[in-house]
This record gives structure tokens, sequence and C-alpha cells, in this order.
């Protein structure tokens, strides 16, 4: 678990927030004022796939040729290297290698990413470190490397283990392959989490069912379980297919919740189901606004300092990407994010957690005091929709249901 400043009472509570008042007014208008600095992630994006999906949303880049491993692990280090200097001092508790598909990223690759990490950074001993991987990627010695290098924890993105629903999502692997990736993952790693979607096109009930039952089936440590959305600019905005109405979408939720229910996994977040001690560290520190510096093609970062947060995200398009980091220009957009926006920022993220989060954490996060948001709080609880105590904020059931609309009440 990333270590969070403890909190106690409403007392404890009540004497920060005071505190914070107090130094207010020494500070220039705007400022903030935290009174810790949050744990820190590293997220490392790796742009290319063997082909792109037509829900796919993400930076993602079809590999046309061969993908200039070596150009773009260098660019990585020099990233790296420029933006140290707005962490020094600052332990890294998680990493994430995302993408695209950094399961194409050679094994010596892999080796070299992870010793100019371990070169560069300060990494906690017990530090998660996770990369995606696509089934049809897999190779039993490539994936041992992996674990030899460092990676202690993968997420698969299965999606189905249907094979018609598998082609129906683009995907580049079938049923076989996806049973497999995961044989494989059971046999060099303690930890991993299996990524499925529900709700696909002219899936039914009981083929959602068989993909969860499935997934059961080989004791994951993690569950990620996402409903497939429309997203703009995909392919799939552009050319809706048939998917299952409202109430079949609701049946697939509720099944979800009794399965994974009865299976022992805990539901933390929207998407994620858990085994006890295997909830997902790195997404943890972003759902508890947690900063996190992000270097790669289109990376994004959130990183705090003692009287601002600051919000960065680099050249999208990996050839842009690389050309910048040589010119010492890899940052294309930077931003401090306002006073008027951080309640916002944070409940965006902490109200996903199914658990809600303690009262002190928003003002040790944001740097606020909590009547900042306490029109919203009190409009939200009067609705249904939110509970709270000096002890525990977090979302009703009818409040996790229609989650978006609680979302909305703290944008203003």
């Amino acid at each position: 678990m990333i270590p969070i400043k403890p909190v106690g009472s409403k007392s404890a509570t009540r004497t920060i927030d005071t505190a914070a008042g107090v130094a207010a007014q020494y500070l220039q208008p705007g400022a903030l004022n935290l009174s810790a600095l949050p744990p820190l992630s590293l997220y490392i994006h790796w742009p290319w796939c063997v082909r792109k999906c037509p829900y796919c949303d993400f930076n993602s880049h079809e590999a046309k040729g061969e993908v200039p491993e070596q150009e773009y692990l260098a660019a990585l280090r020099a990233d790296l290297e420029m933006s140290l200097p707005l962490i020094w001092g600052r332990k890294i508790y998680t990493v994430f290698i995302g993408g695209g598909t950094p399961s194409l990223m050679s094994a010596a690759g892999m080796d070299q990413l992870m010793s100019d990490l371990r070169s560069l950074l300060p990494l906690d001993g017990a530090a998660e470190i996770t990369m995606e991987a696509n089934p049809g990627t897999f190779e039993a010695e490539k994936f041992k490397s992996y674990r030899a290098s460092g990676v202690n924890r993968l997420s698969i993105g299965i999606q189905s283990f249907n094979s018609e629903h598998l082609e129906a999502l683009g995907r580049i692997h079938d049923s076989n392959e996806a049973r497999r990736a995961v044989e494989i993952a059971q046999a060099n790693f303690d930890n991993f989490n299996l990524d499925l979607m529900y709700a696909l096109p002219k899936q039914s009930l009981a083929e959602a069912r068989q993909d969860i039952e499935t997934a059961i089936s080989f004791a994951p440590p993690h569950l990620s379980l996402y409903h497939l959305t429309m997203e703009p600019n995909t392919l799939f905005a552009k050319y809706p297919p048939a998917l299952p109405d409202d109430d079949t979408s609701a049946d697939m939720q509720d099944m979800i919740a009794d399965l994974t229910g009865a299976a022992g996994y805990g539901h933390y977040e929207v998407s994620a189901y858990a085994q006890p001690g295997h909830r997902a560290r790195h997404n943890l520190n972003y759902w508890q606004f947690g900063d996190y510096l992000g270097i790669g093609a289109g990376a994004h970062s959130k990183l705090s300092f003692p009287h601002r947060v600051l919000r960065q995200a680099r050249h999208k398009h990996p050839r842009s990407y690389m050309d910048a980091v040589k010119a010492g220009s890899q940052v294309q957009e930077e931003r401090e994010i306002g006073r008027d926006e951080m309640g916002f920022e944070f409940m965006l993220n902490a109200l996903r957690l199914v658990d809600g989060f303690e009262p002190n954490l928003f003002s040790e996060r944001t740097g606020l005091a909590m009547n900042a948001i306490e029109k919203a709080l009190n409009a939200a609880e009067a609705k249904g929709l939110l509970y709270r105590d000096y002890q525990l904020i977090k979302p009703t059931e009818l409040g996790q249901r229609f989650l978006n609309d609680l979302q909305e009440m703290f944008l203003a």
C-alpha cells in the first residue's frame, strides 16, 4: 500500500485546516499550502502497437516497419534526466509501463530501461513495477527476462476469452492465445492483472458470464473489468457496432458483482477487483490524488510542490517526442492547477473509490480546507449520492450508479 500521512480524528483534521489557514496569510494570492507532498509514481509510455483497436482512444500508433527501440529508449532516459530537478529527493513507490503495447519491447530493451531507472531514481525497495502486455505478443522466454529485469507485475489485456468477440474488438489474439498468456504470466509472476471488457458487440449475458468465470478460474490476484464505451475519435465512434441494451448491461454488472464477491475479490474501485493484499498500488495513487511523473510520447504528469500543483503533457507523436527531447523541449503543455479547479480534480479521482477517503486526505493533497467543497458535499448528501461523517466520505450505492452526476456536482 502506498503510504499516506496518518489521520486520526475530527480534531486532527481541524488542526491541519487551521494551520493551512494561518500559513495562507503569508502566501501570495492563489497559492496553495500543502502540508506534505503525496507519494510519487512514475509512468512510462510505449506508443507502438501491432494494430490500432477500433475502441482505443489511447496514444498508440501502429508499428509500420521496425520500431526505433534504441532511439526511443535513449529519449526516455534523456527525458527522465531533464525531469529530475522537479522531483529531487523524492522516492518512487510505483512504476507503470503502459501503451500501446510495451510487450513489443525486446528483452534487452526492457533490461536497459530498468537499468536506467535504477541508476537515475531512488526506487523504493518494495516498488510495484507493472508492465502492460498484449496476449498476441507473449513469448515465454521474453517474459522470464522481463521478470529478471525487475518487472514484478503484469497487466494483461485479455478483453475476452471468446474468439468471435476478440475479432469484433480488432484484437490480434484469439481465445487460445489469451489462455496461454495467462499461463505464462502464472509461471513467471506472483502478481498480475487481467483486463476484460463486457457489454461487447452482440455479447449475451451468458457469454459475459463465461468470460468472467474463465478469468476467475485462473485465480488472478487482480481483475479490471470495464464496460465498453464509445470514445470520441475512435473507429467505433464513427461506425458504432450493435451493443447490448442498458438492461442487459445492468444485468452484466450485477452478475460481475456476484461472481467476483463469491470468489473473494474485493470491489474497491469502479472497475477494479482484488484479492486481499493485491490492490493496484499505482492506480490507487492516481485515485488518491497522488503525484506521478510521466515520460514518453504523450505522457502526462501531475507534480506537487509546497505551494502549487503542476500538470504537464509530452508531445504525442513518437517522432515529434524524440525530436523534442533532443531539442530539450519534451514538454508540450504545462500549467498549474488553479485553486478553483482543485476540489473537482481531487473528487473526480477519489469518488471512484468504493470505500471513499478520509476527509483529511482532501486538505493534505489539495492544500485547501474542506469548506472549499462544502456546498457540493451538502448537495450530494441531500440527494443520497454521498455518505460522510468526520472519518469518511464515500459515494453511496446510488452515487456509484450515477457516478458521473456525482462528480459533476463538484465542477463548479
